[in-house]
């Protein structure tokens, strides 16, 4: 379980201020997969590092229950002068799980070929998205954290992750942010929209998708509009 209570969350912009959570209580089903929508800038990373423990609310309070991952595709922990093999032994260590099986595992999956026992400065960021991935993916967690993580590399890439993150979430929940509605359709049946601080839940995802969609429909037309000037 992952429960806010009366979380509040801003930050400010060179132009104005984002307010991510405005006095937010929800709670988080741990045994469905829930698409995190809204429009660019509405704070849907910024709410899943909180939900991680990665960022602070200004004010309120987030329990977990379980073992939640960090957010899918963030490298930030990484080390850049050890390699992506050093680095997996690293997280294995700090999760207490078998580090050669995991090594072998991401090594396999991320398919980084001698790059694998590189530096990981030296990764491009698609490299890096492949690495964390797979070391998230090799962990058994309670609650997977996707932050369009899946939309990096090749189609091969992004169906294996596809794949492999069904037979994860068999087991366990997620969080999944993403723009892409066809890849939110297929992994996701619940959904949540962020919308100016607050957070709109549906059981079915095509109702979310519907209220993400209405969302976008303004900004839509303003560009039709623009066009035709």
């Amino acid at each position: 379980m992952i429960q806010l209570d009366q979380v509040c969350k801003s930050y400010s912009g060179r132009r104005k201020t984002t307010v991510v959570a405005n006095n937010l209580s929800f709670v988080f089903p741990t045994d469905k997969n829930i698409g995190l929508l809204g429009r660019n800038g509405a704070g849907k990373s910024t709410l899943l590092s909180m939900i991680a423990g990665t960022v602070r609310p200004d004010s309120g309070k987030i329990t977990r229950t379980g073992r939640i991952s960090y957010p899918v595709g963030f490298a930030g922990s990484f080390h850049p002068d050890l390699s992506g093999a050093q680095n997996v032994r690293f997280v294995a260590r700090i999760y207490g799980v078998d580090s050669d099986q995991l090594v072998e595992y991401v090594r396999r999956f991320a398919a980084l070929g001698h790059h694998f026992h590189l530096p990981f400065r030296s990764y491009s960021s698609g490299m890096r998205s492949r690495l964390a991935f797979g070391v998230s993916m090799g962990i058994p967690f309670d609650m997977y954290l996707i932050d369009e993580v899946t939309s990096v590399g090749d189609a091969n890439f992004r169906a294996k992750s596809i794949s492999e993150f069904k037979k994860r979430t068999k087991e366990s929940g997620a969080i999944m942010v993403s723009h892409s509605m066809p890849m939110i359709k297929a992994v996701c049946e619940s959904g949540a929209v962020l919308e100016k601080g607050r957070l709109f839940y549906y059981e079915k995802i095509d109702r979310a998708i519907e209220h993400y969609n209405k969302l976008l429909a303004p900004k839509a037309a303003k560009s039709v509009a623009a066009k035709s000037e």
